[in-house]
């Protein structure tokens, strides 16, 4: 399978690229366009035209799908061609058994990317395709973005306005308690609770991403969409990133509000916390014995510890473990000895699932699963699915939640629940239209 690639001449933004294919593939009815905007493959924007993602039901299967690659030639710096884009929902294994409204996963092949790199050119990359008829194609269709028929192809009908049903906090407060008692019994030492918010949606899905990315600039966005439904993924983690046989992870543990200036000193308060600090060193050694599984004796470090990020609404405590992934390991086996991510289960990981089963109300859906893509050229980058709203049938889900120790209290981790949904909500909330 040969790798080229050619610029193009657009300068647009991501967002505008996104909604000009989404109306494209609508009015030729061809399957929705996926889309990761933000911090990707070292690109700045790696979106598939048409791309059908279909469920798959199975967890072996869900894992193996992406690993299977055709070798490429080598491929200039940066280029990604294609490849399977879709998402692992936490569906897949929750002990449970149960399911949200969304398929518990979908992958999809793309044969051809647009790429926007990071000094703002756009690339047309195939993996098959014939290149030039392509990029005459594309290069005609995003020169609309810069004419006079712009407005006019980039009208967006947005949403309804909605409000999210919160579930009872007491109620969330009651599971903390729960979790904390496990831990001072010695079954665990740490669990991510969960809450999980409820709305009705009316309009584009995809709208609501373009949207999102403008205001809340999200690190790992991702766009993925079918018959099914649709995941508008505004995430701020990375699960896995994979280039070549390095390997690196880089869970986020440790949460304080970031709502203004008044709120600048919780960065500093939050490297300083004693109960956030445990939380993300905890979930740290859990990501290295979870890579050592697959990776080459000696090969796992952790080259960043408790360094505190900006989210949307919010300060992050995140650290990146690296390694090198055995030579007879594949993705396959990558997936099955991390998934679910550390920072959004517990350790020990078996334990945390189990418990988060009895403790939780209902299925979490996609959330706290992975979106992203997994390219023979490029490697794969799946992100945390945290920050992700999952659309179905008329209805929106949003889940928030975090990490459980021994020092949590009940009622400041609702709250911090409602710190991490209120970005979201007011996306949902306070939609008007505006220039795309």
């Amino acid at each position: 399978m040969r790798l080229e690639r050619m610029a193009l001449r657009t300068g647009a933004r991501p967002e505008q690229v996104l909604s000009l294919l989404d109306a494209r593939a609508r009015r030729l009815g061809l399957p929705a366009p996926a889309a990761l905007i933000g911090d990707w493959f070292g690109s700045r924007a790696v979106i598939a035209p048409t791309v059908e993602l279909r469920p798959v039901t199975e967890v072996a299967e869900a894992f193996a799908t992406p690993a299977r690659q055709r070798a490429v030639n080598s491929p200039a710096d940066g280029a990604i061609g294609g490849g399977w884009f879709g998402y692992l929902g936490y569906d897949l294994t929750d002990p449970s058994g149960r399911s949200g409204a969304l398929p518990p996963a979908a992958w999809g092949w793309a044969d051809h990317v647009l790429r926007l790199d990071t000094t703002g050119q756009w690339w047309l990359e195939t993996l098959g395709p014939e290149l030039d008829a392509l990029a005459a194609e594309f290069d005609a269709l995003l020169d609309v973005l810069s004419s006079d028929d712009a407005p006019d192809v980039l009208t967006e009908h947005g949403w309804t306005a909605t409000r999210l049903r919160r579930p009872d906090g007491s109620e969330h407060t009651k599971a903390v308690a729960a979790c904390m008692d496990a831990i001072a019994d010695g079954e665990l030492f740490q669990a991510n609770i969960c809450a999980r918010f409820h709305g009705e949606f009316d309009g584009s899905a995809c709208e609501l991403f373009t949207a999102g990315v403008r205001r809340l600039r999200p690190r790992r966005a991702a766009y993925l969409a079918g018959s099914w439904g649709a995941v508008v993924s505004l995430s701020p983690e990375l699960f896995l990133a994979r280039t070549g046989r390095r390997v690196r992870s880089t869970p986020i543990k440790g949460t304080l509000p970031r709502r203004g200036d008044a709120d600048a000193a919780n960065a500093e308060r939050l490297r300083r916390s004693t109960k956030d600090v445990a939380e993300n060193v905890m979930i740290t050694d859990l990501v290295r014995n979870d890579l050592g599984r697959v990776s080459a004796v000696g090969s796992v470090t952790v080259p960043e510890l408790l360094s505190v990020t900006e989210a949307p609404g919010v300060w992050h405590l995140e650290s990146t473990v690296a390694s090198e992934l055995a030579p007879d390991m594949t993705d396959a086996d990558l997936l099955h000895a991390t998934f679910p991510p550390g920072s959004v289960t517990g350790a020990p990981k078996l334990r945390a699932l189990d418990l988060i089963a009895e403790l939780e109300p209902e299925a979490r859906g996609v959330y706290c699963g992975a979106a992203g893509l997994v390219s023979p050229a490029a490697g794969m980058e799946l992100n945390v699915a945290i920050r992700t709203l999952e659309v179905a049938d008329g209805a929106v889900a949003l889940g928030v939640g975090g990490g459980i120790t021994a020092l949590s209290d009940p009622a400041a981790e609702w709250q911090e629940c409602l710190h991490k949904a209120a970005p979201l909500e007011a996306l949902l909330r306070h939609f008007a239209a505006e220039p795309t």
